[in-house]
């Protein structure tokens, strides 16, 4: 994963710590973790608690691309939106759909 910079470059000024915690704690330091969970993991946990929470924006489409630049296939995707249906909700998961899909459009 590349180095992140949202938070410097969004709330840098404004809310300081917020961003260095962003961008050199939780993007930095926890997502390079590999030992412990691989990226993979990361990114379908971190897709799995943002449609669970109802966060359907931008940020989920960030990190559905995430997820796919570290591995995670159409297919893997579509049974995990599916499978977390039952669970999350089912206008979540059409919403996550609908991100998905622009995601792996190609």
């Amino acid at each position: 994963m590349e180095k992140q910079t949202a938070g410097h470059d969004q709330l840098g000024t404004f809310a300081p710590k917020f961003a260095e915690l962003n961008d050199d704690v939780l993007f930095g330091e926890v997502w390079s973790r590999e030992k412990e969970l691989s990226t993979h993991e990361r990114c379908v946990i971190t897709v799995v608690a943002l449609i669970s929470s109802g966060i359907t924006d931008s940020s989920l489409k960030y990190h559905l691309q995430n997820a796919k630049n570290n591995g995670v296939t159409k297919q893997e995707i579509s049974e995990i939106i599916t499978h977390i249906a039952f669970y999350v909700g089912w206008p979540k998961a059409w919403a996550a759909f609908g991100f998905a899909k622009e995601v792996w459009a190609d």
